[in-house]
């Protein structure tokens, strides 16, 4: 009879885990909000993953880093991170949400917010980028409701290429980026201009001070700054990557895969109703992927093959660069757990990777720790539809570890 191990850690170091993984708090503080990334991370869970299996000065790897909540952390806590994720978005909103901003840089683009406003006239023409444009990254947004909204954020686009150097430029699309989600995705009734005028300049404000929380909260802890690295390609052949060429590993992997048949916009918006529009690389002046599948490991089929393909090519490349002191952190949920979770866990056993189970405190009937996340416009449960979407917090070891 094989028996399952157990997750190694001292004990106040795994009940806070646990805590955190259920802890529903909205998520707050340091450059966490920048946007509002699919599927977003909890702050605090990957804190608490860091806190009880690495140490300062150890390396975490996010392989499906998305909005850049374990490169944040890390930073905080003296770590190194390497971030990866086959989303140019995701990189881009990660290195701008790690990047560190000088005085003088926060109060040059102090001065850009406070001038966003006076430049942003709709009746005034614009250049729009023909490559962006014929490519169809503005589709859907020169309808009679969103024109406006276009063409200011044109205009905001022009005064931000201005800034120098680049790492600015980024910080102010940013901006754009996050005040251009709440003006258009799945809105009924848009803001007007003076609205989106007003909320650019509140967003502005709150991410330079974002920004200034980071530096200041890393220079308090006495950690030093560390090594951030964030990779714009996919998780497979991770292991061969230049990134890794001194043969450092791991001591942490924490991430959240794509969820298995769940349908989560990653590379889109939807405006005028539920049309969708690749705007938000646009706006990051970055290049889209190839589709929803793209994005997900695979297309919403019945069987999920083409997903698990993926996800087993995607965890081989991972087990290649863990040894036995690597824990493997996944937060995942299922459209139907029933089966999905079983075949995933088995996927992971394929590629040499050994679940572990907490041993307290979880409370569940599976012994596995289940945290429900709020809010979300997509669920999925683990025991009928519930309010929330039900997540799984899975632990594992290279096998032999």
């Amino acid at each position: 009879m094989v028996t399952t191990p157990f997750v190694r850690g001292h004990p106040e170091s795994l009940a806070r885990l646990i805590d955190a993984a259920r802890d529903t708090s909205p998520i707050a503080g340091l450059t966490h909000n920048f946007y509002r990334y699919p599927a977003r991370f909890s702050p605090k869970l990957v804190r608490a993953a860091i806190d009880a299996f690495t140490e300062p000065g150890d390396l975490v790897l996010d392989p499906f880093v998305g909005g850049g909540t374990t490169l944040v952390e890390a930073m905080v806590s003296g770590r190194h991170a390497v971030g990866t994720d086959i989303s140019a978005l995701a990189t881009f909103v990660s290195e701008v949400k790690t990047a560190i901003y000088s005085d003088r840089d926060l109060a040059k683009l102090q001065r850009w917010c406070e001038g966003i406003a006076e430049g942003n006239n709709t009746c005034k023409p614009v250049a729009i980028d023909a490559y962006y444009e014929e490519a169809g990254y503005t589709k859907h947004l020169d309808s009679a409701a969103n024109w406006h909204l276009k063409k200011a954020i044109v205009q905001a686009m022009a005064t931000a290429s201005k800034l120098k150097p680049k790492r600015l430029e980024d910080f102010a699309r940013c901006v754009l980026l996050r005040t251009s989600q709440w003006a258009l995705n799945g809105r009924k009734k848009l803001p007007s201009i003076a609205d989106f005028r007003a909320m650019l300049v509140t967003d502005a404000t709150a991410m330079i001070e974002g920004a200034r929380e980071l530096r200041q909260t890393i220079l308090a802890s006495g950690y030093g700054f560390t090594d951030i690295t964030c990779l714009n390609r996919t998780t497979k052949g991770l292991e061969s990557d230049a990134t890794f060429a001194d043969g450092r590993r791991p001591r942490l992997v924490v991430t959240s895969p794509p969820y298995p048949g769940v349908h989560v916009l990653y590379h889109r918006w939807q405006v005028d109703g539920r049309k969708e529009t690749p705007a938000p690389f646009w706006i990051a002046n970055r290049l889209d992927g190839d589709g929803a599948a793209y994005y997900t490991m695979g297309a919403r089929t019945k069987e999920l093959n083409s997903y698990f393909a993926n996800l087993k090519a995607s965890l081989q490349s991972v087990a290649a660069l863990c040894d036995r002191d690597t824990m493997i952190v996944q937060v995942v949920a299922f459209s139907k757990p029933e089966w999905q979770l079983s075949r995933y866990l088995s996927v992971a056993d394929d590629v040499g990777l050994d679940e572990c189970l907490l041993p307290s405190g979880t409370d569940t009937s599976d012994g596995r720790l289940w945290r429900t996340v709020p809010n979300r416009r997509w669920y999925a449960d683990q025991r009928g539809r519930t309010n929330g979407s039900q997540e799984v917090v899975l632990f594992h070891r290279r096998r032999g570890a």
